[in-house]
């Protein structure tokens, strides 16, 4: 059973960077309007409800942050839970009607949960623990494909929901762990031609119309700037029309009249460019690079090979999410549907990202508490 310990150690510093990511995405959707469960429009709806999630995160992350961690150590504690996962996102393709042509999410009320958010906690864990346990022999081919097995599975069932863009940020938690962990360059570029061979199959056999439809128009969006093209077309005109200072808060006008689509979500970056222009997007990226900086700099002060690979997995998720949204919001990769961490509107995503820092916090917690009684452990990744 978890421990606590007691007053956590929380980093000051990786607070201070989130805060202010936060409190952008909120003025950016401040007044952005939906329909609440009157049918009546309200004007604050996401701002409301991403304040409650955003309070249910951070109570989530001090608690995660007192805790003694070690307990996720255990292979079959972790096991199972990937096992209860892969279960869970297998029966929403069962059990769950489409909600805008996706079996994603689990609704419970007036709220919905989307488990392949909380299932890249429990695969970064997995992954952490596998690569801790055979890290002097990871060189070898067979534990590329085991862990790829681990990956490819909840990978799938979110492919076939259908989520590209969240099975996109699975693979790239996958690689990016399988990276610091020390395989050969003969193997990442083995890697690297599986992951071309799968493309290959996947738009041949898999790929519904609309999907290749994004990746076509990604390539031109003028082709179609009425249909496919149109969410590329508007997030460009958008960016590019908040030049240098935005059009100021509250006057966006791709965004507060609804040209720009998901605005709240998938393009609320674009959002955030129209309002605070090229000034704005420079200080949100440094806020960014300072939270990056802080989740690495925590992830090496883990007191063994599973801590460290924990946060380094973090650190990929995160990075993928935002290399990704920043790019199909400027029209340089296609639209596959990824919000920006900490930014764009959603309870699972915002609670998954919390939660997820509390857990390295505890992790870097009892790992100082061992530093003070003198144990040491060996903290080189190999």
């Amino acid at each position: 059973m978890a421990k606590i310990l007691g007053r956590p150690n929380i980093d000051i510093v990786l607070v201070a960077a989130m805060v202010p990511l936060f409190l952008a995405g909120l003025i950016t959707m401040k007044g952005l309007g939906n329909l609440d469960a009157f049918g009546v429009i309200d004007p604050n709806y996401y701002f409301n409800r991403q304040l409650i999630w955003i309070f249910t995160g951070f109570v989530l992350f001090f608690l995660a942050s007192s805790v003694d961690w070690r307990i996720l150590r255990s292979g079959r504690l972790l096991f199972s839970t990937y096992i209860a996962g892969i279960l869970i996102l297998a029966a929403l393709l069962i059990l769950v009607n489409a909600v805008r042509g996706a079996r994603a999410w689990i609704q419970l009320g007036l709220f919905s949960i989307e488990p392949a958010e909380i299932m890249k906690l429990v695969l970064i864990l997995v992954l952490a623990k596998y690569f801790s346990r055979r890290h002097v022999e990871i060189a070898h081919i067979k534990h590329i494909i085991i862990s790829g097995i681990y990956a490819a599975i909840p990978t799938l069932l979110i492919f076939l929901q259908p989520d590209f863009g969240s099975a996109i940020i699975y693979v790239s938690i996958w690689f990016g762990m399988i990276f610091v962990s020390g395989v050969s360059k003969k193997h990442l570029f083995l890697v690297l031609a599986l992951g071309i061979l799968t493309f290959a199959v996947a738009w041949l056999f898999i790929l519904v119309p609309y999907q290749k439809a994004r990746v076509l128009t990604f390539l031109n969006p003028a082709l179609d700037p009425r249909g496919a093209g149109y969410n590329a077309v508007q997030s460009m005109i958008a960016v590019g029309s908040g030049g240098i200072f935005g059009r100021g808060v509250g006057y966006g006008v791709q965004s507060r009249l609804e040209f720009l689509p998901e605005h709240e979500t998938d393009f609320i970056f674009a959002a955030f460019a129209e309002e605070w222009g090229l000034v704005g997007i420079l200080v949100l990226f440094t806020f960014y690079a300072l939270l990056l900086w802080r989740i690495l700099n925590a992830a090496f002060r883990g007191e063994s090979n599973f801590e460290k690979l924990f946060g380094i997995g973090l650190f990929f998720m995160i990075l993928s999410h935002f290399i990704i949204h920043i790019g199909m919001n400027l029209g340089v990769l296609p639209i596959t549907g990824i919000s920006l961490p900490f930014l764009s509107y959603g309870g699972s995503h915002t609670i998954t990202l919390l939660l997820g820092l509390g857990i390295l916090m505890g992790m870097q917690n009892y790992g100082l508490v061992s530093s003070r009684l003198g144990v040491t452990k060996d903290l080189n990744l190999v």
